[in-house]
């Protein structure tokens, strides 16, 4: 079912909990990259407009229910405040008087940021307690945090269970806009790419794409996973032993299905994963025994090109190689560059290709760039998000 918007909400003068995704990397307490943040900002604007008194709450890293300075919000309201040009008030609790008074004194088109949800226990936990102190905060609640979607926590779940509705914001909508269209009805020829290190992560993922895209690429570590499961020897390559068997049915399947796994067929090696190493170009069926592959040659760029080339939908996670160091750089942006190139429907998720996407200056060019690693997984595999679930249906 479509979710209702924040699009479809009365918001003026109404106290509004607004889940957002405020994760961001910190260095010595300033923003190391504020893009979660200015991602909410659409969402932000509408709501001002609206005139609601906005409740923004957010996590930040894992404190494990520990009060911790170095992860505490303050920061981002101040950065926040900065971008929006306006106020953005802070308190530094998540419930109780100190914030019950806080809200009270809010005015239309005010904000005010909770501190880090995680901070307690309970919001992990979806504790009835620390979501009913939640709820008892707002009238409406939104959620555009869709990186927490796949979590039923207290702020995901159980607010918006105890106020008996919810809705998405402009994020979280475009997440499942765009997220949906690849899984249910993809324009063909479609086409995954999978890459990173472990194929156990993403085999459910694989596995469900085998039933709308003709063709699978896998790179990265994963790839030497496939290749060893096809008896070839790869060295000291990341292997992930667990993983054979699985890689050896997704193959099979996809034979049986008359659907395609591409693998290299040349890859960089080295002695070591680091910069400043000597490398060489080699066939996977000639990879040393004390050598490593680190990235996908160009051969291989070559042929998964072509495939991007001949697709209408691409949607790609993880990198191609150890695409931080320069030297194994370069299969990964050629994919990157690629995808941007053609003229299908592109979907990127995962934290590292989205970083791919970014050095290879090609963003613009990708028509959605997943903020959710985790909740984009799941939401591919076919699985319910509980935090996309909970919400009201558009009626």
């Amino acid at each position: 079912m479509e979710k209702r918007s924040i699009r479809n909400l009365e918001l003026k003068g109404r106290s509004l909990f607004l889940r957002v995704d405020f994760n961001v990397p910190l260095n010595q307490g300033r923003i190391a990259d504020d893009t979660r943040i200015r991602s909410a900002l659409p969402t932000l604007d509408l709501a001002l407009e609206r005139g609601a008194r906005i409740i923004l709450a957010s996590h930040l890293g894992r404190p494990k229910g520990q009060y911790s300075e170095a992860l505490s919000l303050g920061p981002v309201a101040a950065h926040l405040s900065s971008l929006l040009d306006r106020p953005v008030e802070f308190v530094n609790q998540s419930v109780g008087p100190q914030v019950k008074s806080a809200v009270a004194s809010l005015s239309n088109g005010q904000i005010l940021l909770l501190e880090n949800l995680r901070f307690h226990s309970g919001e992990t936990a979806n504790d009835p307690g620390f979501a009913q102190g939640l709820a008892d905060l707002a009238e409406e609640y939104v959620n555009d945090a869709f990186g927490t979607a796949h979590r039923a926590h207290a702020s995901t779940v159980g607010v918006p269970s105890i106020l008996g509705k919810g809705a998405a914001g402009l994020l979280l909508e475009r997440e499942l806009k765009y997220l949906s269209q690849v899984v249910s009805s993809p324009e063909q020829p479609a086409l995954a790419i999978f890459g990173g290190a472990k194929v156990s992560d993403k085999i459910a993922v694989m596995q469900h794409f085998l039933s709308f895209t003709q063709t699978l690429l896998v790179g990265g570590g994963m790839a030497f996973t496939f290749l060893k499961a096809l008896g070839k020897e790869v060295g000291r390559s990341l292997v992930e032993e667990g993983g054979l068997i699985l890689a050896e049915e997704l193959m099979a399947q996809a034979s049986a299905n008359g659907l395609q796994v591409k693998l290299p067929v040349d890859v960089i090696v080295a002695p070591r994963c680091e910069s400043g190493t000597k490398v060489r170009l080699l066939s996977v069926d000639a990879i040393p025994a004390d050598w490593m592959g680190l990235d996908i040659g160009p051969q291989t760029r070559k042929a998964f090109a072509e495939e991007i080339g001949k697709s209408k939908t691409v949607i790609w996670n993880g990198p191609m190689g150890v695409f931080e160091i320069e030297e194994f750089s370069q299969g990964t942006l050629e994919v990157a560059r690629a995808v941007a190139s053609s003229d299908a429907v592109s979907v990127v998720g995962g934290g590292d290709s989205v970083a791919a996407v970014s050095k290879a200056g090609v963003e613009e060019r990708i028509t959605h760039i997943s903020t959710g690693g985790g909740a984009s997984l799941e939401f591919l595999a076919g699985r319910t998000l509980p935090g996309v679930e909970v919400l009201s249906n558009k009626g």
